[in-house]
């Protein structure tokens, strides 16, 4: 059920949508003039802030975890690759596909390459509703194969489906490969926050890595940076749904 629900949710924290309640309202409030100006007003105020493209970077800039230079990452028994950055419903299934996040895969194999992780532990199944053909593990397996790490040195864990569950199956596939003590955790910088947390919470601590930074340094002192952008209110609907996974996690007991 938590499951299902945490895929609903999210949907109830799309700017777009709450632009497109407050508009719908506006018309159905032709006959009060007062309300309907209230529901104008409160659209145009949503329409300033959730296009500030300065704005929402400052908002990601603030959640998340800044990067760590390569050189301080000493030699770890194995990196844990999250996944969620590929699309396995995507057809025809004869490659794989990257979304967003793919810098995930990069970086852990310049880790890898940079002998920073001795192995690489790949978790990840299917976080879709719908069944797929093949896990993201394995697409994200068959990458590496391709860039030339050698299958003895990857793990695979595809049986979960969200960030705790990767927590808690990492663990137990661990229990199998004992001499894996120290882990680099490898996940976006918006992500890395729950992640971190839910490892931790199940007795892991790994170094954490952060990678796919959806920000831009620096720049508050130019105007542009401050002007109208249409992709933020994508980035902000973003920012809100990992809130909302970090505040659901900490009520429940998961970080």
């Amino acid at each position: 059920m938590f499951f299902v629900v945490s895929k609903i949710l999210p949907y109830l924290l799309e700017p777009a949508i709450w632009l497109l309640a407050l508009l719908v309202g506006a018309l159905l409030s032709r006959k009060r003039p007062g309300r309907q100006r209230g529901f104008v007003v409160a659209a145009l105020v949503l329409i300033l802030i959730g296009t500030n493209g300065g704005l929402v970077n400052e908002a990601w800039l603030a959640w998340e975890l800044p990067p760590v230079p390569l050189r301080t990452i000493g030699p770890h028994d194995a990196g844990v690759l999250l996944t969620g950055v590929t699309k396995p419903q995507k057809s025809p299934h004869d490659r794989v596909y990257l979304s967003e996040g793919a810098d995930r895969v990069t970086h852990t194999l310049w880790l890898y390459r940079a002998g920073r992780i001795r192995r690489i532990i790949i978790s990840g199944g299917s976080g879709s509703l719908r069944e797929v053909a093949h896990t993201e593990a394995q697409d994200i397996a068959t990458l590496l194969r391709l860039a030339g790490v050698p299958s003895r040195d990857i793990l695979l864990e595809e049986r979960s489906r969200n960030t705790r569950e990767n927590a808690q199956f990492t663990k137990e596939l661990l229990a199998q490969h004992p001499d894996i003590k120290s882990l680099v955790l490898v996940t976006s910088a918006f992500h890395q926050r729950r992640a971190l947390g839910c490892f931790v919470k199940v007795g892991l601590h790994p170094t954490p890595f952060p990678v796919d930074f959806r920000t831009e340094d620096g720049g508050p002192a130019s105007l542009t940076y401050w002007l109208p952008d249409a992709t933020a209110l994508g980035r902000w609907s973003h920012l809100l749904h990992e809130l909302l996974g970090y505040v659901t996690y900490k009520v429940l007991g998961y970080i």
